[in-house]
C-alpha cells in the first residue's frame, strides 16, 4: 500500500485535475443538460469504464507500449482532436444548437450514452499520460507490491473523478431552466462552447509527444 502522505498528495492532484475543464467534463455537462441527470450519470458510467481500462492497461504495461510507439500515440491523439473538432462544429454550424438546449436535441438510448461516455474518455490521450507519467511518481518499491500500489492509486483517482463528475452532472441539469428563458445567453453559450471545443482540439493535435 502507498503511504498516507502519498495517497493524500495524489488525491489532491487528482481532485485538481478533475476540476479542470476537459473533454470528459464538457461531454457530461452537455449531456446532463441536454437529456437530464439520468443521461449524464449513464454517460459517466462509460467514462468510468474508460478510466478502468487505462488503469488496468497501465498496470500491465499496455499504456507504456502505447506511449513508446509514436504512431500509436499520434493516432490516438489525432482521433481525440478530430472528435473534439466534430463536437465544436456541431455547436456552431448553421442551424446548430447549444448543448444546453434540452428539448432541441434527440434523446439517445442508454447504450449509446454509455458508449459515447466511454469513447470520450478513451479518445483523450491525457488520460494515458496521467497513468503513465503521474502514477509511477507515487510508487515506492520499498513498501511492497508495485502492482497493488498502482491499482490502489488508480482506484483513488477513479473514485474522486466519479464523485466530482457525478455532482457536476446532477447540478448541470438545473442550468437548462435558467438558459431556456434567455435566448441571447443560449447563443453566446453555443459559440463559447464551440470555441472551447475547437481550442481543445487544436491543443490536443499540436501537443508535443512526451
Amino acid at each position: 500500500m502507498p503511504s498516507s502522505a502519498a495517497l493524500l498528495a495524489f488525491a489532491l492532484i487528482a481532485l485538481g485535475m478533475v476540476l479542470t475543464p476537459g473533454p470528459n467534463m464538457i461531454y457530461l455537462v452537455s449531456r446532463s443538460i441536454c437529456q437530464g441527470r439520468r443521461a449524464g450519470l449513464i454517460s459517466l458510467g462509460g467514462v468510468a469504464l474508460g478510466f478502468l481500462f487505462y488503469m488496468l492497461s497501465a498496470a500491465f504495461g499496455i499504456t507504456a507500449l502505447l506511449m513508446a510507439v509514436p504512431f500509436a500515440y499520434d493516432a490516438l491523439k489525432l482521433a481525440g482532436a478530430a472528435y473534439l473538432a466534430w463536437l465544436a462544429w456541431q455547436a456552431v454550424k448553421p442551424g446548430g444548437r447549444s448543448p444546453f438546449q434540452v428539448k432541441a436535441l434527440p434523446a439517445d438510448p442508454p447504450r449509446k450514452l454509455f458508449l459515447m461516455g466511454l469513447m470520450t474518455n478513451l479518445l483523450n490521450p491525457k488520460v494515458a499520460v496521467l497513468y503513465l507519467s503521474l502514477l509511477p511518481q507515487f510508487i515506492d518499491p520499498a513498501r511492497g507490491h508495485v502492482l497493488g500500489q498502482l491499482l490502489t492509486l488508480g482506484a483513488v483517482q477513479i473514485a474522486i473523478s466519479l464523485s466530482v463528475n457525478a455532482l457536476i452532472a446532477m447540478a448541470a441539469g438545473s442550468i437548462s431552466v435558467f438558459l431556456a428563458a434567455r435566448p441571447l445567453w443560449m447563443r453566446l453559450q453555443r459559440w463559447l462552447m464551440g470555441a472551447v471545443l475547437a481550442g481543445l482540439a487544436v491543443r490536443m493535435a499540436t501537443q508535443a509527444q512526451r
